[in-house]
């Protein structure tokens, strides 16, 4: 079946927002105005006006900021007024009130020699939105923090990756003494992420296949991307997706196979026919023409080797992502030792197969910072 990207089977859906209200689990998202990460109860739990009809993406800072100083919802192209005054307002005053509290952490730190007694913490979160507080002590070694994160997130110690702005935190300095997070200018109130090894890819496995299927939305067939992005260090190389479906010899990609009530795509990798330029595949699912992820029913994504079909290699969820149009599901990257390894992701970004730019963005940020 061919896809067509302008004309009227593009526009035959009217694309409408669903506004999507998470309490329980939490999840990290990037406000609109400020692009900070921020856990959701961070923002406001419904629309500033009952007449908005776009997602909630600007948190209960900048929306009531934005309020303060335009009169307007803060949400691009709406053109609802608001005032401080309105009921819904005030109601999101009292939540920044009553729930948050600003931090401020100083540019230089002095590593202390005494555990802080003033029940300072920090956090340790993933890019899907999961997230753990521990007290915060400088001396605390790297190795101990690793324990902590496996007992409480339960991450085995072996497949945890700690980073730190744009720096692993590794267990041992490079004079063979046990690292601490002093030695990393961790301070207090500080987010350190943690990136997830699903599997290292052993020598004798080439053939990888990205198999996803999804369901329609109750406006009718439509389409959830499976794309592949190739990186050489920080540059987009090639895409992989229904319409370049063999960028390079080593990637195929079986373009749409759409059946009555359901979608599917495959994406078959050998690994050792990439080329050598190749640092990074980042696999995303993206939106078509529905306005997020959430109004795709019952979607199964499974990461295997082609020899071994019923072996999932990677197992992810997607519940964080369902009000975002694009969501980073894993990434494949070389080792140390040259060797291919699965990486948990589940940043969330907007773009899709029509416009990959702001996936680029949102994957690039991520090499920047160390994953």
């Amino acid at each position: 079946m061919q896809r067509c990207v302008s004309g009227p089977r593009s526009n035959s859906l009217q694309t409408r927002y669903v506004h999507i209200y998470f309490d329980e689990p939490r999840f990290n998202m990037a406000c609109l105005i400020c692009n900070i990460d921020k856990l959701s109860n961070e923002f406001p739990p419904k629309n500033v006006t009952t007449n908005c009809v776009h997602p909630v993406l600007c948190c209960l800072r900048c929306t009531m900021k934005s309020v303060k100083d335009r009169s307007k919802c803060p949400h691009p192209g709406c053109d609802q007024s608001a005032n401080l005054t309105d009921h819904t307002l005030q109601f999101f005053e009292a939540i920044l009130n009553d729930m948050f509290k600003e931090y401020t952490v100083a540019d230089d730190y002095a590593p202390s020699t005494t555990a802080a007694s003033d029940g300072s913490s920090f956090t340790v979160s993933l890019l899907n939105g999961e997230s753990a507080r521990f007290p915060f002590n400088p001396k605390m070694e790297v190795e101990g923090l690793k324990s902590l994160v496996q007992k409480q997130m339960k991450h085995d110690v072996n497949k945890q990756k700690l980073l730190f702005r744009e720096k692993e935190l590794a267990v041992y300095l490079e004079n063979g003494d046990r690292a601490r997070l002093c030695d990393f200018h961790v301070q207090p109130n500080s987010n350190i992420m943690l990136m997830v090894l699903l599997f290292a890819i052993p020598e004798k496995i080439n053939d990888v296949v990205f198999d996803l299927y999804w369901g329609y939305p109750s406006t009718g067939m439509d389409y959830l991307d499976a794309s592949c992005l190739l990186f050489n260090g920080k540059q987009c190389d090639m895409l992989c997706d229904y319409a370049r479906r063999q960028p390079c010899p080593a990637i195929r990609h079986s373009g749409d196979v759409m059946k009555p009530t359901q979608g599917h795509h495959t994406m078959n990798v050998s690994l050792k026919d990439l080329p050598s330029s190749i640092t990074h595949l980042f696999f995303t699912l993206s939106a078509w023409r529905s306005a997020n992820i959430s109004r795709y029913p019952n979607p199964s994504l499974k990461f295997y080797e082609a020899a071994n079909p019923n072996k999932d290699l990677c197992k992810t969820t997607f519940g964080h992502a369902g009000a975002y149009q694009a969501v980073v599901m894993c990434s494949l990257s070389r080792g140390k030792h040259g060797r291919w390894e699965i990486f948990e992701s589940g940043k969330c970004s907007a773009g899709n197969a029509r416009n990959y730019e702001p996936l680029k963005e949102t994957i690039q940020s991520l090499i920047a910072q160390g994953f």
